[in-house]
């Protein structure tokens, strides 16, 4: 057991899940040092002796993840090689007190709107004037920014209204605000992220907002790129697309979740929208902004999901070759619209279904892969990595979608900086390419 001496107290913020979960522990950490806290994130081998788990609810394996990672620091906390773990997030938030009666080391639970009160339980207190201030653990030269919280939306499969409440839209004079001071800190790439980027505006401007924000922040020095995240379908605003066309910083890239083709499964998942309304918006998408790089999600194993309405889908994928595209295994969920269908497909052909479908896309995303060679693109540079820089084009967000790979034994780019690229070569996901002097010759 360690022998503590008498000293300032020190904070590890551990993050799950997604990049919405990232922002927030973002704020955590500002919000931590603002009151004079020494705070780190996901440091390994850290000599903090407090712990803040900020949790992940969404599916069965990240909900696995997180219970995993609350017992594995309250065995430490046992062991006296800490003396506080808090919890917070989307699975505190969705079972606190059962997880507070299985998990008894957890000194407090924290649910997703609590942060005012995890910093009251540290004698810190909330400070509204740091709006605006937040820190990044990301790169410096992207960052996220959560343009709203919660969902409005009712599809079947899904908890995060259960997790993350009723849609909040944040004021457009605000994220302008937090925009300008992470430009001014040498951001160049704003990543916009919600529950549901479509319905930004509706609840405190009666109207959807999102063309109007983009304007605005377009309008920032030192931001050259705003990618967006996490579009519903269903209605979609037009209005988004013309912006994306005629915005110069905003990317030509769409991440719009469609999670099936079957016209019986999207009524069951009540997702609002057929695939053929599906299909026109894709269409029309692509003739608005010519090029766009469209990224998708794809849900298999949904219940009564049978093998013709599988095979729907992997043709509609197969139609529409898009750019990017990602797939989940259902996940069974209490309190959900889905929960009282029954869980009938088997794990083992929600595995082989979600191999097929990637394997449908790799043949896609390789074949338009090759189409790049030759081509000159603008590429941002997130890291180095072995013997290569890594970047990105304009069709790719970090983390989840292609890279581009140069040489680091006979090249060189600055990180965090863009340069022109021109592509030699290509893999299933991957493009290698060498810095070029020549002007770019493709957008995406």
């Amino acid at each position: 057991m360690k022998v503590r001496t008498l000293r300032k107290d020190k904070i590890n913020v551990v993050t799950l899940g997604c990049s919405k979960n990232l922002v927030d522990s973002e704020n955590i950490i500002t919000q931590l040092r603002a009151n004079d806290y020494e705070v780190t994130h996901e440091e390994e081998n850290d000599d903090a002796n407090i712990i803040i788990v900020n949790t992940c609810g969404f599916i069965e394996l990240a909900k696995q993840e997180s219970i995993d990672t609350i017992l594995q620091y309250a065995s430490i906390k046992s062991a006296g090689e800490i003396d506080k773990l808090y919890v917070t997030g989307c699975l505190s938030q969705r079972y606190k007190d059962d997880l507070a009666r299985e998990i008894p080391e957890v000194d407090a639970w924290f649910g997703t709107l609590e942060l005012p009160a995890l910093l009251g339980r540290l004698k810190a207190g909330y400070k509204h004037d740091l709006i605006g201030e937040r820190l990044i653990t990301t790169p410096p030269h992207y960052a996220y920014l959560k343009i709203s919280e919660g969902c409005n939306r009712t599809c079947s499969f899904c908890a995060i209204p259960l997790m993350r409440g009723k849609h909040i839209s944040r004021p457009i004079e605000a994220l302008v605000a937090e925009a300008a001071g992470l430009a001014r800190r040498g951001v160049k790439e704003l990543i916009l992220i919600a529950q549901e980027l479509t319905y930004y505006g509706l609840d405190i401007y009666k109207e959807r907002a999102l063309p109007k924000l983009l304007q605005e922040l377009s309008k920032l020095d030192g931001i050259e790129w705003i990618r967006l995240h996490y579009a519903y379908p269903s209605k979609f605003p037009v209005e988004v697309l013309d912006e994306i066309a005629t915005q110069p910083k905003v990317c030509n890239y769409l991440d719009i979740p469609l999670q099936h083709a079957s016209n019986a499964v999207l009524e069951r998942m009540r997702r609002q929208i057929t695939r053929e309304e599906t299909t026109e918006l894709i269409n029309l998408a692509r003739k608005i902004v010519p090029g766009i790089a469209i990224r998708t999600t794809m849900l298999v194993g949904f219940p009564g999901e049978t093998d013709a309405e599988f095979e729907e889908l992997c043709d509609f994928v197969k139609e529409m070759e898009f750019e990017r595209l990602g797939v989940f295994q259902y996940s069974h969920e209490e309190n959900t619209g889905a929960h009282d269908l029954e869980d009938d497909v088997p794990p083992e052909t929600k595995a082989t279904r979600a191999g097929r479908l990637m394997e449908i896309q790799q043949e896609i995303s390789h074949r338009k892969n090759l189409d790049k060679i030759g081509h000159t693109f603008n590429v941002l540079f997130d890291r180095k990595e072995g013997a290569y820089f890594v970047g990105r084009t304009e069709a790719d967000s970090p983390e989840v979608d292609n890279e581009v790979l140069v040489s680091a034994n006979d090249q060189y780019v600055r990180i965090g900086d863009f340069a022109n690229i021109r592509i030699n070569d290509a893999s299933e996901f991957d493009l290698f390419g060498e810095v070029a002097l020549e002007t770019i010759t493709a957008h995406v």
